[in-house]
C-alpha cells in the first residue's frame, strides 16, 4: 500500500473504526456479508497494526502474548549447555 495513503487512512481512524477493522480481518467480510478481497485483508491488517502500535500500550496490541519469567528461568544465559535428548526402547 502507499505510504501516504496509509498515512492519511490512519489520522481518520478511530477506536471503534479499528475495533470494526479487526471484526472484519477475523470474519474474512465485512458487516454486510461480503467478503474482504486479500488486498482489503492485508490492508486492514497493516492499518490495524500500525493504529495499535501509535496508540496502544505493548500488552494490548492485536496478537500479543504475555509470557511471564519463571524465577531463576534466564532464556538467553550463555552458560546453559543444551543437552541432546535419548529415547529408550
Amino acid at each position: 500500500m502507499n505510504e501516504a495513503v496509509l498515512a492519511r487512512m490512519l489520522d481518520v481512524l478511530t477506536p471503534d473504526i479499528v475495533a470494526n477493522l479487526k471484526r472484519a480481518v477475523e470474519l474474512g467480510k465485512w458487516p454486510d456479508g461480503k467478503r474482504l478481497t486479500r488486498e482489503q485483508l492485508e490492508t486492514c491488517m497493516q492499518a490495524v497494526i500500525v493504529w495499535e502500535k501509535q496508540h496502544l500500550p505493548v500488552q494490548e496490541h492485536s496478537g500479543y502474548i504475555h509470557k511471564e519469567q519463571k524465577e531463576g528461568e534466564v532464556c538467553d544465559d550463555p552458560s546453559v549447555v543444551e543437552k541432546p535428548v535419548k529415547f529408550l526402547h
